[in-house]
């Protein structure tokens, strides 16, 4: 474990990631060490899946892979998180302390107006600031030095590989992600754009690079939740149903619990239900790589109330409202990222890290 990982920008998605992150580097120091390592008690601890998917592997469900078996070398060793002003490094102290304990926030150093010198100190670089203003962080005198040979991952909405690589020097690799807001207690998907890899058997100083890279990211976003490789033509769909999908699921969840309410549950015994109900339904999903269908299928018996309830869902028709939900989301996301690109290729704002 050794390089220093930096994040522009540490708002909630920031510190999601660094709260994640440091609660694996914990488990692993507490693994290799035995109990008397101090470590974050249970109740600290958010919950989390532990959960990767493999690469470049579309169309299949890939089984859990431990983030504890990844390399050491794809741990980081140092963390620097960026904000904007003083009241924010104060106030973003006191909220990693609440997440991962008072021990564990002590390995966060919070920086404010300090960019170019976390830039500077940092292997690999975490942009999350606000969309527009990228291009004035990342064209801050001294930054691009700071950046060269470096590995710079956008969680920046709308904002493409090529726009970042135009802002970089060539020697900056630049890689796209798109975690949801389930990371925040580290039960997430996050998208990552493809890094190509090698099948030759000698493979390139590059290659053996993009390799270290992938086991950083995997490292990275597989401590808040599961993540995927997949092209960057696929974000915007990925945007519509892995970032806009919590919002989906839960008119799915609350009508559910109104139905519950509606036939005399007491309203937090109904919401329990049903939450428990969603989560305990995907988590089959994707343990046991059935289809949807299957597990439907397992439920329904003939003439039982299951199918009575399917089909008056089928009668209104909520199968394809909800697949229509996510097309015209993924429509909306392509077109949303437009002015945001605009504002900034005229590069507005200040040169620091919003928060």
């Amino acid at each position: 474990m050794g390089y220093t990982l930096c994040v522009l920008g540490c708002g909630t998605m920031g510190v999601a990631v660094l709260s994640g992150v440091i609660a694996s580097l914990e488990r692993r120091v507490s693994q290799n060490t035995g109990p008397s390592t101090p470590t974050m008690s249970n109740s600290q601890l958010p919950s989390v899946s532990n959960g990767i998917s493999t690469p470049n592997m579309p169309g299949t469900m890939t089984p859990n892979v431990n983030v504890d078996e990844l390399p050491d070398a794809s741990i980081p060793s140092r963390f620097l998180a960026c904000v904007n002003r003083a009241e924010s490094a104060k106030r973003l102290k006191a909220t990693f302390r609440s997440i991962v304990g008072l021990m564990a926030a002590e390995q966060i150093e919070i920086l404010w107006g300090e960019n170019l010198r976390a830039v500077q100190e940092s292997e690999v670089v975490l942009l999350c600031c606000k969309p527009q203003m990228a291009n004035s962080i990342l064209s801050a005198p001294g930054m691009a030095a700071a950046l060269e040979g470096k590995l710079l991952i956008s969680i920046l909405a709308g904002v493409t590989i090529q726009q970042l690589i135009e802002m970089v020097p060539t020697s900056t690799r630049v890689v796209r992600a798109m975690p949801n807001t389930p990371c925040r207690i580290r039960e997430g998907m996050t998208v990552v754009s493809a890094i190509p890899s090698s099948s030759s058997p000698t493979p390139s100083a590059l290659d053996l690079q993009l390799e270290i890279d992938r086991e950083i990211i995997l490292a990275i976003f597989s401590s808040i939740g599961r993540c995927r490789f997949l092209d960057e033509k696929h974000f915007d769909a990925c945007t519509a149903l892995s970032g806009s999908g919590p919002a989906f699921a839960c008119i799915v969840l609350e009508a559910m619990a109104d139905g519950g309410v509606m036939m005399g549950l007491p309203r937090t015994e109904a919401l329990e239900l049903a939450a428990q109900t969603l989560q305990g339904t995907a988590r089959m999903v994707l343990q046991s790589g059935q289809h949807p269908a299957q597990v439907k299928d397992s439920v329904t018996t003939p003439g039982g109330c299951t199918i009575a309830g399917l089909l008056m869902l089928e009668d209104g028709r909520v199968r394809s409202t909800i697949a229509r939900a996510i097309q015209v989301a993924t429509e909306r996301a392509s077109v949303l990222g437009q002015p945001a690109r605009s504002t900034m290729r005229r590069g507005t704002g200040s040169p620091e890290a919003r928060d």
